[in-house]
């Protein structure tokens, strides 16, 4: 169970900092620095699943999951959106006094 959550966390931090990349080189090019948002960055990926997410969430499990709170999510940028919960993840996971690899086999 450990290892499926480190594994979590690592693409979830990569995700984040691939998106990052994206959002410096863009700026390289064009000049305008300018950060892609989560709802963005859904919306590109997968247009009908966040047209559909918003009354599932709003009907089914609460409103107020919706407004505000999925609506701040999706408008904070896309890297920090994946980065931190990656970043907590592999905190939340790492065995102090440990250093070896073979450790995440162990549970």
């Amino acid at each position: 169970m450990r290892l499926v959550v480190v594994i979590i966390g690592w693409i979830l931090l990569a995700l984040g900092v691939a998106i990052l990349c994206h959002d410096l080189v863009k700026w390289m090019l064009s000049g305008a620095f300018e950060v892609i948002d989560a709802g963005l960055f859904w919306f590109s990926v997968h247009p009908d699943s966040l047209k559909l997410a918003e009354p599932a969430i709003a009907r089914y499990i609460h409103p107020f999951l919706w407004h505000p709170v999925m609506s701040t999510i999706l408008l904070a940028p896309a890297f920090v959106v994946f980065a931190v919960p990656g970043v907590i993840l592999l905190y939340l996971t790492h065995r102090r006094g440990r250093s070896s690899p073979v450790d995440l086999f162990r549970g």
